[in-house]
C-alpha cells in the first residue's frame, strides 16, 4: 500500500474519513438508483416511481430530499397548472457517474458470475 493510503485508513477511525461522510451522503437503499436514473435525463416523481415501483412514495420523497439537501440533485419547480417538478443531477451528482458507472460494471462482471457458478 501507499502512505496515501495509509493515512486514509487512518484517517478513517475519525468523523474526518471520507468514507464515512461518502457514506452518508449515498445511504439509503434507494439513493444509487436514483442517482443512476437521474444521469440519464431529468425525471418527473411518477417517472421516478415508475422505474422503482417497490419503492413506497414516502420512502421516494424522502430519498429525493435528502439528495437535494445534500447537494447531489437539483428540484426544479415550474409554476403552472398542474404544477410540475423536475429532478436532475447537480454538477456535484453528475461528479458520481463514473463512480456508478464501476460499481455497475463491477455488479454485471461480479454478480452475474455468482448466480451461474
Amino acid at each position: 500500500m501507499t502512505k496515501k493510503t495509509d493515512s486514509l485508513r487512518e484517517l478513517c477511525i475519525t468523523d474526518k474519513c471520507p468514507m464515512r461522510r461518502v457514506q452518508k451522503l449515498i445511504a439509503g437503499k434507494w439513493k444509487l438508483m436514483l442517482l443512476w436514473h437521474l444521469g440519464e435525463q431529468k425525471r418527473r416523481f411518477n417517472e421516478l416511481r415508475r422505474l422503482a415501483p417497490e419503492v413506497s412514495q414516502r420512502v421516494l420523497t424522502q430519498q429525493l430530499r435528502d439528495l437535494e439537501r445534500d447537494g447531489l440533485v437539483h428540484r426544479e419547480i415550474y409554476r403552472e397548472i398542474p404544477p410540475k417538478v423536475e429532478y436532475s443531477l447537480t454538477p456535484k451528482g453528475r461528479s458520481l457517474l463514473p463512480l456508478l458507472g464501476e460499481l455497475c460494471k463491477w455488479g454485471n462482471t461480479h454478480l452475474t458470475a455468482q448466480k451461474t457458478a
